[in-house]
């Protein structure tokens, strides 16, 4: 005898799959929602699911709007160029403030590491690159836009003029620090790989944070990290065409603690002091190589809020000067100024003679 099949008939199976996308599902896309129902134990192929949605009035086929672009093919090898930009977005509902979810994105085979920020600033920008880095290694380029943060316009300052290198921002300093190559793009179009993710966070992370109830961005990131972005790796990256990695091994004396910071150049006062952001740092006399007066440090600023002072490649050891403030210039009196006498004219200017004269004809 032929065993018959013991699973539920089309019909029934049609009716509980739609009955749980009404309660739960409602608005994602097939592809995604039939991805959550095989995990409830109701499989069903994303086609299917979508013609049954379309018949039950659930889903409507969206025609994408057509736009020309020209074709660019991916980079051979994996971390020959890495795509770096920000999705602000209000990833926790309209009622919330918008935030914004950074991603990182390797062109040649769509590789992605995440993080959600307040907004798109340094720390967030250094901190996830430095996981990519501790993940996979030293990317070749980095891909950006022209963010203040990756970009400046600012003229080059006399020591980077007499050094011959362009300006940086702080977050290009620690790429030159890695030798990573910062190629700037001129549209969203230009650095599309990106632009694609942020599409599919929206769709898919986006219903995620929903279903989890996730409201805050310590939570958000930490869906990230249990497995949300490495999900998606396995599921959308594709093979290089290249199989050598062009990553760069990062060296063991490399610290990326120091690699990742923000440094400014500052001043040694005589009496070996040093003033940075409003706050005095005196530098003792425990220091093996002691810098001179009006010699120039590196003030370095971790991203844990560490303040470290450096010359010559060695750390200096300092003491913060809390009570000690900036000299106040005493007010000295107004001086008093003297009126000037007005002038007196001379016994034989004409003003004198016009008046004096008519005086001695009457006389005689």
């Amino acid at each position: 005898m032929v065993a018959l099949p013991t699973g539920p008939g089309p019909a029934v199976l049609r009716g509980k799959v739609l009955e749980r996308y009404r309660e739960r599902y409602a608005g994602f896309g097939p592809t995604l929602a039939a991805e959550k129902l095989s995990g409830e134990g109701l499989p069903v192929d994303h086609e299917t699911l979508r013609r049954w949605l379309i018949g039950a009035g659930l889903w409507t086929s969206r025609s994408p709007k057509v736009r020309h672009r020209t074709y660019r093919e991916r980079r051979r090898r994996f971390g020959e160029l890495v795509q770096l930009d920000g999705s602000l977005h209000s990833w926790f509902g309209s009622d919330r403030p918008q935030t914004c979810l950074l991603n990182l994105v390797d062109d040649a085979t769509g590789t992605t590491r995440s993080l959600m920020t307040e907004h798109e600033g340094l720390q967030g920008a250094m901190r996830l690159l430095w996981r990519w880095v501790e993940r996979y290694g030293i990317p070749t380029a980095l891909y950006t836009d022209r963010h203040t943060i990756y970009h400046t316009d600012r003229e080059p300052t006399l020591t980077e003029a007499l050094a011959g290198e362009p300006p940086l921002t702080a977050f290009g300093k620690a790429c030159r620090k890695l030798g990573i190559r910062i190629i700037t793009a001129y549209s969203p179009q230009a650095k599309g790989r990106v632009e694609r993710k942020h599409g599919v966070f929206q769709d898919r992370f986006l219903k995620e944070l929903g279903l989890q109830a996730v409201r805050t961005i310590e939570e958000a990131n930490a869906l990230l990290e249990a497995g949300f972005v490495d999900d998606l790796n396995r599921r959308f990256a594709v093979p290089p065409v290249d199989p050598r990695d062009a990553h760069r091994t990062l060296p063991p004396a490399c610290d990326l603690a120091r690699v990742f910071c923000r440094e400014t150049e500052r001043t040694v006062q005589n009496d070996f002091t040093v003033r940075h952001r409003s706050r005095w740092y005196q530098i003792t006399k425990k220091n093996r190589i002691l810098p001179k007066p009006k010699s120039r440090i590196t003030v370095r600023e971790l991203l844990d809020g560490t303040v470290e002072l450096w010359f010559e490649m060695h750390r200096l050891h300092v003491e913060p000067l809390p009570q000690r403030l900036a000299p106040v210039k005493q007010k000295q009196a107004p001086a008093v100024k003297k009126i000037p006498r007005p002038p007196r004219p001379a016994s034989d200017h004409p003003w004198r003679q016009r008046i004096i004269a008519p005086r001695a004809a009457a006389a005689t």
